[in-house]
């Protein structure tokens, strides 16, 4: 626990006694009559071949020039008149500005080898105005704006993007399976082994250089997404050789300096991974020592390599960690141009909620007035959050400039560190004491090689891609003590089920090949373009898990009449009460929760650009076949396995047309079907308990896929470089969409599931405005908002067991916007950033049975309501090198609330809505400090 810190303060004093000791020359290269930034200009000092390249706002810093000398500049940019100015080194260098004016002449032939940079504003902003199809972007330069430190940060501020449990992205209100996601042009795996979704907290926006959201379908991409094909794009040439260092703290308002409690760890928990303390001595699936060869199924407690160590420990955090640094490098090799990224960071964070409401409600009753609990608790949570990543780009680009090459590659690895303490009680009227001892690891890798050729009519693009992810839970420990065998009330240890280790394990590998040709006709003035490609995929996942729990004999024990009252932790933490004749570990085996499963795509398409004047037509057709065979047991206690065969082969047609009426204004209309399969999980019987949900959650074998027929209408207009506004429509016609439901068995036991719906539709409008506010007087302030409204319904045709309601998953509104300030004679910036979506069914409810009247009674659907999120941001610049960042994360630090809504019928006919708050807590005000230095 103090490695953390010890690393923190150790950075921190190493930074503070680094010294910039030498005189500087810094300026900015703009347009002299856009005053845009020119990007990629250079800048030598005559004479000699000191040299700087400007970067994504236009920026050069010339170092370790004599102090008060006077130097000769000359600045050069392509189709730009060459500059000559002087200008005067210092340690504490003002910032010159040079305007360059555009050489009117006309060039006979000019051959120019250069990198297109899609990582500013402007540039993106021309991306989207330039794309066949309709797509929202955010650039680096965007992120840098906002200081948001990972992936799902930055997407949240797209039209139409929310975030869901700060991690996973819903677009258009639609819930995360609707997405797909691909990282270099290559896809990647689910970081979730219930659900098909990609946790964006896991890429950190140090090592993006540009996102896009990709909002209809194009016969390019793969089928499967409905709500956005979202592409993350890593960095890869850099405008000028570049190294910095960042140290920086976080402070948590409900968690630092507060009580923090936590179990044993391994010593490689600061890392983000367990060591093997946690471990299984010959790992999930081997054999185990007996406790006892009379008792089948027993395991020793003691002689398995387990942790047995329950103490809970308490400790006060200060502050979290973060670091990083990266390194950018461009050189010339053979005539080649070729360039170097090479990034790493680390966060290491504590998380406190205190009096978290974890509630669940069945049917109202409504005869006596009053809620049905399933369970009604409260949580103590405690989360100890690592997250170490790695990334390594080497690009290198031909001599003629039209065959570029690229090595991609990101490493993640994230571990959560958990200790939960729950009190309340169950349906049964049962009191309750649990605990929970959790671990999750997660390593996410992603590597591509791709290649780009230009010739004179075509242009052919390739890549391979590997990507890897798992998600390990070793030792998942709980705890139970209850008063339901006590006829006094107290609370004591009921039986050997309430003590429970699980071990899960969940590995995925996926290979892709993707190759694309474009080529361009020419029928006198009429250029048409046409786009042929193929996709091949191969996924595959494997998912075991092993239960053990406590028992005794109650026959033939030797441990104390009171064990039962004796505290939990010290129970199991002693080894003397462990035996053959006291406590030993029994193995569940219940093999039919493990599967595994692999996934075949094999898909192409062929695409034409068809231009008609002023308009635009983009039009194709994708084939996909797609195969998934899944294997699971059907015994618990062996291996018996059964395979289940799912084929799809499916066309996929779309067609994206654009009107422009001018440089400024353009319309876009767009059609297109999609799809949404089920995933392995999905599919799979496998039964696991979710200690949050408090429930246990399952998969559906009949679950079958969903397709999507999309149209879109969108106004856009461009008033100037870097500003856009636009305004969509759009609509969307499900079959058979499939959602999280749950419902009631047993009576009062809860499960979790997936279900296909009859048919669903979604509409709604989109806003979108990226501003400058010089136009009011504002200088240098800016102003982005993007909001949408959006209307869903499900129908069910008469079936009486259900309601027509709102899409699970679907957001009613959302909206995003913020003030940006950027004063460059200051080297000052400053964001005020907001957030809201609104009220959203996360759990469809079930019917449960009939009144006397024949009436149905449901489980109500639960809601995640909406709150208001207030971000704001400062970063302020010293000289060339130091660069001190301040944030402040969810100012208003609003409860997040959950609710179950009944509708009721009094026995005297009245009707009314009941409000039911499922859960409740406060996340509490982040306070973030950064220094960066810059070599």
């Amino acid at each position: 626990m103090n490695k953390p810190r010890s690393l923190f303060f150790v950075l921190l004093v190493l930074l503070a006694a680094v010294k910039a000791v030498a005189a500087d020359i810094r300026g900015v290269v703009i347009d002299a009559s856009t005053k845009d930034a020119l990007i990629g200009a250079t800048v030598q000092v005559d004479g000699t071949e000191r040299m700087a390249v400007t970067d994504i706002d236009g920026k050069f810093t010339l170092s370790n020039l004599d102090e008060g000398k006077t130097y000769r500049l000359i600045i050069k940019y392509v189709s730009y008149k060459d500059k000559h100015i002087d200008a005067k080194a210092s340690a504490n260098a003002r910032e010159v500005t040079v305007a360059m004016t555009p050489d009117d002449k006309t060039l006979s032939e000019v051959t120019v080898t250069g990198v297109k940079r899609n990582n500013t504003d402007a540039a993106m902003v021309q991306l989207t105005k330039e794309s066949a199809v309709i797509v929202s972007n955010v650039s680096a330069q965007e992120i840098s704006k906002t200081q948001d430190s990972n992936a799902g940060e930055v997407i949240r501020r797209v039209p139409g993007v929310s975030l869901i449990d700060e991690k996973f992205v819903l677009v258009r209100g639609l819930s995360q399976r609707y997405n797909n996601v691909w990282i270099n042009g290559g896809a990647v795996p689910s970081s979730e082994a219930d659900s098909r979704a990609f946790s964006f907290d896991i890429i950190p926006s140090s090592q993006i250089d540009n996102m896009q959201i990709i909002k209809t379908p194009s016969p390019e991409f793969p089928a499967d997404y409905t709500g956005g094909f979202i592409t993350i794009t890593t960095k890869d040439i850099p405008a000028e050789n570049s190294a910095n260092v960042s140290i920086g703290g976080n402070w948590n308002d409900n968690t630092s300096f507060s009580d923090f409690k936590y179990a044993k760890g391994s010593a490689t928990d600061w890392l983000g991974f367990d060591n093997g303390m946690r471990s299984l001595s010959n790992g999930v699936d081997g054999a185990l020592l007996p406790m006892s060869s009379s008792v089948k199924n027993s395991v020793d407690p003691l002689g398995n390599g387990l942790n047995n160590d329950w103490r809970v420990k308490t400790m006060k955090p200060f502050a979290d960690v973060k670091f990083s640094a990266s390194l950018g490098r461009r050189w010339t090799w053979a005539g080649r141009q070729m360039g170097l990224v090479a990034a790493m960071n680390y966060t290491n964070e504590f998380r406190r909620f205190d009096d978290m409401e974890n509630n669940l409600f069945g049917v109202y009753d409504a005869d006596n007035g009053k809620s049905n609990y399933l369970h009604h608790y409260v949580d103590q949570q405690y989360n100890h959050n690592v997250r170490l990543g790695a990334m390594f780009n080497l690009t290198m680009l031909s001599k003629n400039g039209r065959n570029k090459y690229q090595f991609k590659n990101i490493l993640n690895q994230i571990g959560n560190d958990r200790y939960t303490t729950r009190i309340g009680y169950n349906a049964q009227s049962d009191n309750e004491n649990q605990t929970e001892y959790y671990y999750r690891s997660r390593t996410t890798y992603n590597g591509q090689f791709t290649g780009k050729h230009t010739f004179n009519s075509d242009e052919i693009d390739w890549s391979a891609s590997y990507s890897f992810a798992n998600r390990n839970v070793p030792d998942r420990r709980r705890t139970n003590i209850t008063d339901a065998g006590n006829t006094e009330g107290n609370l004591e240890l009921y039986t050997g089920n309430d003590l429970s280790r699980e071990w899960t394990y969940l590995y995925e590998h996926i290979a892709s090949i993707a190759v694309n040709e474009r080529h361009a006709f020419a029928f006198g003035d009429w250029k048409p373009e046409l786009k042929v490609g193929g996709y091949g995929e191969y996924r595959s996942r494997n998912y075991k898990t092993r239960e053990l729990i406590y028992q005794w004999d109650p026959y033939n024990t030797t441990l104390p009449s009171n064990f039962r009252t004796i505290d939990i932790t010290e129970l199991l933490s002693t080894p003397d009460y462990m035996g053959a004749d006291k406590l030993y570990l029994f193995d569940l085996q219940r093999m039919r929760d493990n599967y595994k499963g692999n996934n075949t795509i094999a898909s192409g398409y062929v695409a034409a650009t068809l231009p008609f004047g002023a308009l635009s037509i983009y039009a194709g057709l994708r084939f996909e076949h797609d195969r998934m065979q899944l294997t699971t047991n059907t015994r618990d206690y062996e291996v018996s396995p059964m395979k289940h065969n799912y084929n799809y082969n499916d066309l996929f047609p779309s067609v994206n047309m654009t009107y422009k009426f001018n440089e400024q204004h353009q319309l876009r209309l767009s059609y297109g079907k999609s799809v949404n399969r089920p995933e392995f999980r999905e599919v799979s019987p496998s039964v696991f308990y979710d200690f949050d949900l408090a429930s246990n959650v399952q998969g559906n074998t009949d679950l079958k896929p969903s397709y999507i027929q999309n149209v879109d209408l969108r106004y856009e207009f461009y008033p100037s470089r870097g500003e856009t506004v636009s305004l969509a429509a759009f609509y969307k016609y499900f079959d058979s969409p499939i959602e999280w439901t749950y419902t009631v068995t047993g009576g009062t036991d809860l499960v979790y599931s997936y279900m296909n719906a009859k048919r669903a539709n979604t509409y709604g409008l989109e806003l979108d405005i990226r501003k400058d506010l010089g136009f009011i007087g504002l200088h240098n302030f800016s102003w982005s908002f993007n909001g949408a409204l959006i209307k869903s319904k499900v129908n069910f045709d008469g079936d009486f067991k259900q309601k027509d309601r709102p899409m699970q998953g679907q957001s009613p509104y959302l909206i995003n916007t913020g003030i940006f300030y950027k004063n460059p004679k200051c080297q000052l910036d400053v964001a005020l950033l907001y957030n809201r979506i609104g009220k959203r069914i996360i759990g469809v409810g079930r019917s449960v049975g009939t009144t006397s009247g024949n009436e149905q009674l449901r489980v109500p659907d639960s809601y995640e309501m909406p709150r208001d999120v207030i971000d704001f941001s400062l970063s302020k610049r010293f000289g060339s090198h130091w660069e001190v960042k301040f944030n402040v994360r969810d100012l208003l630090a609003q409860k997040v609330y959950y609710k179950q809504f009944d509708d009721v019928t009094y026995s005297d006919g009245r009707k009314a809505e009941i409000e039911e708050v499922t859960r409740c807590y406060k996340p509490g005000r982040n306070f973030g400090l950064n220094v960066t230095y810059k070599f």
